[in-house]
């Protein structure tokens, strides 16, 4: 890309970089740094490591409690420190062992964005379980393949999602107990708040014990579902080291930039102010999780959690709690804009905003610069596949290549690879596959897709993209049929899949369509049988009925014949575009 003339560059900028991208990551990995890099076997194929990274989830967990009585978790009126979560978490952790938890069970969690949820979380880790997140947006079919697939014998839920389960919990053959959070205990469950009480009283707990289980960095952890090309959802297994390596994702970005900016690194303050996220991304979501969550537990931040995205909301939060952080989808990005634009709070205390999950225009930096001054725009790339951040960068770096979602993290590694898996040379756009210690063990259950997307290490992503010279990663589009609404994977052929179940519909196909903040939002067109009718508002009430929200058409074109394909009979989705 161009960059900025010198004229038009702020004084700051007129010398950046001050290093070169190679020699800053040379200077932050060498032996003895914080971010020294190692490299050992992991199912046989070598791979870089953080070194003196916490080598599993209970290792966060430990670091988390030594942060005492420092505040961890802030909602609505709770407040709970980090040790009141830590005695919560093991009291819940002893009764699941006591319950007939062994290790390599799978708990699930499925609840919206609750104090509840990270100790569900870590208990079931601790315990020698996988923890299991299911995603809380989920209707109540959805639901079922979760449990059905992960063959979960414990179920973690809020009130909302007993009432979606309920009737159909008859069909989840290993499901044993079920514990409801913030509510009383319903036939064949129990109250979570009977194991632990109420968050305001988790600090009188007993000071309990860490399970004494084997737990090696390889191990399974973790099973978050992701949905696939076919709309079946499959679970990521995650290992100990996977979800831990996060940690040093974000911090490392932070220290490279100052490095570029010619600066020297900040040396940790114990006695600084506390770090404060503003946590609306869903939990069940890996970047919730992993790079928020999992991140603040270990480096004592304060996580001011929301139950749904709100923006008034948030920015009371973001003032009375003066939060440090906010972000998650360009979505939230945008709306910040709005809400600074406004004036009515004070947004100053935002050093950070970080988003990614979905497309992001090249001018949404530029203008968080402008609003945001003295905070840091940022962005990268992960999926469920790769735990949370696999990419990132922010700052000046961010400023000058505002269409990249920045380089492997250098325990990362990633190349470009044409349709006959040959690698391509820097700057041509191929299939994007990556490899490090956060990509996940494979597919649970799954040896077809395993097959499919695992080599020797590597993960094919089903991304178009580019690397450049230096390293930088441009996502271009996508290999697989799927589209991202606000950070949400929406993929096709289940919406379509839905949609040919209406007795009207013989033809569908499902596109996507821009939208200025979200990235896009699915559009549909079907054909409709002779002799039948429907309209576009039945069509949509029938997907609503059986889908989540926002997977939804927002608009349904009908067609009066079977939509048009190539010689292979697969559909031509740009020409359907065009249609709208």
């Amino acid at each position: 890309m161009t960059e900025p003339s010198a004229a038009t560059q702020p004084d700051s900028e007129k010398t950046w970089p001050a290093l070169s991208l190679a020699e800053a990551t040379a200077r932050l990995t060498a032996p003895g740094s914080p971010f020294a890099v190692a490299e050992i076997p992991i199912r046989g194929v070598p791979t870089r490591i953080w070194a003196s990274a916490p080598a599993t989830l209970r290792d966060v967990f430990l670091a988390g409690r030594a942060h005492g009585d420092k505040t961890f978790l802030v909602y609505e009126d709770d407040r709970a420190s980090f040790e009141a979560f830590s005695r919560a978490t093991l009291a819940l952790a002893q009764d699941l062992i006591r319950g007939g938890v062994k290790p390599g069970d799978r708990v699930a969690v499925a609840m919206r964005n609750l104090p509840e949820w990270p100790v569900a979380f870590f208990a079931a880790i601790l315990a020698g379980a996988i923890a299991t997140p299911l995603n809380a947006w989920w209707t109540g079919p959805e639901l079922d393949h979760g449990f059905t697939d992960s063959g979960a014998c414990v179920a973690i839920v809020d009130e909302e999602r007993w009432a979606r389960i309920n009737e159909r919990r008859g069909g989840y053959p290993a499901l044993e107990r079920v514990l409801i959070a913030r509510a009383p205990a319903a036939p064949g469950t129990e109250s979570l708040t009977d194991i632990i009480g109420a968050v305001a009283d988790w600090g009188a707990l007993p000071e309990g014990r860490v399970p004494d289980l084997p737990i090696d960095p390889e191990d399974i952890a973790t099973l978050f579902y992701t949905s696939g090309t076919t709309g079946r959802s499959k679970g990521a297994i995650g290992t100990q080291r996977a979800g831990a390596s996060g940690v040093m994702a974000h911090p490392f970005s932070a220290a490279r930039a100052f490095l570029r900016r010619g600066e020297a690194v900040p040396v940790p303050d114990p006695a600084a102010p506390q770090k404060v996220a503003l946590l609306s991304i869903p939990l069940f979501h890996v970047t919730g999780c992993f790079a928020t969550l999992v991140t603040n537990l270990y480096r004592g931040g304060r996580l001011v959690m929301m139950r749904r995205w709100d923006l008034a909301r948030a920015m009371v939060l973001i003032e009375r709690e003066r939060c440090t952080s906010a972000g998650g989808v360009p979505t939230i990005a945008f709306q910040l804009l709005d809400g600074m634009a406004a004036g009515t709070h004070d947004l100053s205390s935002l050093e950070t905003i970080s988003y990614g999950g979905a497309p992001a225009p090249a001018e949404l930096v530029r203008r968080l610069r402008t609003a945001f001054p003295q905070a840091q725009p940022a962005t990268g790339w992960g999926m469920t596949e790769t735990t949370a951040t696999f990419t990132h960068h922010q700052g000046e770096d961010y400023v000058h290549r505002p269409d990249s979602c920045g380089p492997p993290l250098p325990v990362c590694e990633a190349k470009v690879m044409d349709p006959e898996e040959v690698p391509l040379p820097p700057g041509e756009v191929g299939e994007l596959w990556v490899k490090g210690p956060v990509v996940v063990a494979g597919y649970w259950n799954r040896p077809d897709a395993n097959a499919e997307v695992f080599r020797d290490g590597w993960l094919r992503t089903g991304d178009l993209a580019r690397i450049d010279a230096e390293g930088f990663i441009t996502i271009v589009d996508r290999v697989k049929d799927m589209l991202i609404r606000g950070g949400e994977n929406i993929y096709c052929a289940e919406v379509e899949s839905v949609l040919h179940e209406h007795p009207a519909v013989v033809d569908a196909a499902v596109v996507g369509l821009p939208h200025p903040t979200l990235g896009e939002e699915p559009g549909a067109v079907v054909a409709i049988a002779r002799g039948q009718e429907a309209s576009e508002e039945e069509l949509r009430a029938f997907v609503a009925g059986r889908l989540a929200a926002f997977k939804v058409p927002v608009r349904i074109l009908l067609h009066d014949e079977i939509l048009p394909r190539n010689p292979n009979g697969k559909i031509l989705k740009n020409e359907l575009k065009r249609l709208f």
